[in-house]
């Protein structure tokens, strides 16, 4: 099995849609670091998983400098966030973690590929 993993960093901003009261209401911006695993049991042509060039332009391009409300159809939290990456990358994503701030971090994992890894 082949795996990858590619950090980067998006300056972007977000409100939030909640049902309580919250700053996050209000738009405000993060700079987040988001790490997206990747794996294939088969390299392509170039004898890689996906190119990571590939990745940054589906990813990184769409989001960085943006206010993400406007690029997703949903409420971005960094859950939801999490999800919509680890679906753009299929079939080869398999987890992404998206950090908000130093201690807030939500990670999404595919159950199918969770219990084969434990």
């Amino acid at each position: 099995m082949y795996e990858v993993k590619k950090r980067f960093e998006i300056s972007a901003a977000h409100k939030l849609d909640l049902d309580y009261d919250s700053k996050c209401t209000n738009f405000h911006g993060h700079n987040w670091i988001i790490d997206v695993y990747l794996q294939s049991e088969t390299l392509d042509k170039n004898g890689m998983v996906l190119d990571f060039t590939h990745i940054k332009r589906k990813i990184q391009d769409k989001f960085d400098h943006k206010v993400i409300n406007e690029v997703v159809p949903f409420n971005p939290t960094a859950e939801n966030l999490a999800k919509y990456i680890c679906d753009e990358l299929a079939p080869f994503c398999y987890r992404v973690d998206v950090q908000e701030s130093q201690d807030n971090i939500a990670s999404y994992i595919k159950d199918d590929v969770k219990i084969k890894l434990l």
